[in-house]
């Protein structure tokens, strides 16, 4: 699978099944850049820069507009001149592809 085809996927309802295993994860963390794992391997996470506030609340609506879109939605931390955005799969207790999905959608976005 490359970036672009990641990017262009589209969000599926997901179960515990669904969850990804370590080589997957490992796989797909390499098609989106600057992304980690976090809370013990359950959720991937970003922090995104901006120069200020109005970009950083422009960047939220958009990845609100697309999380909405997909129907899988982030946990969002903003401030100042930042933004933090995690994404898990809550019905698969971990991650599943609808996260690296929305993950190369918002990179997406930047590019």
């Amino acid at each position: 699978m490359t970036f672009d085809e990641l990017a262009t996927s589209h969000c599926k309802a997901r179960s515990s099944e669904d969850a990804l295993d370590d080589a997957a994860i490992n796989d797909l963390l390499a098609l989106v850049t600057g992304w980690e794992r976090v809370d013990g391997g359950h959720a991937i996470a970003r922090d995104f820069p901006f120069k200020d506030f109005h970009h950083t609340l422009g960047f939220v609506n958009a990845v609100g507009y697309l999380a909405n879109h997909e129907d899988h939605h982030p946990d969002l931390e903003a401030g100042y001149g930042h933004c933090r955005v995690r994404w898990s799969t809550h019905d698969a207790d971990g991650l599943s592809m609808n996260d690296f999905i929305c993950a190369a959608k918002v990179e997406a976005l930047l590019r």
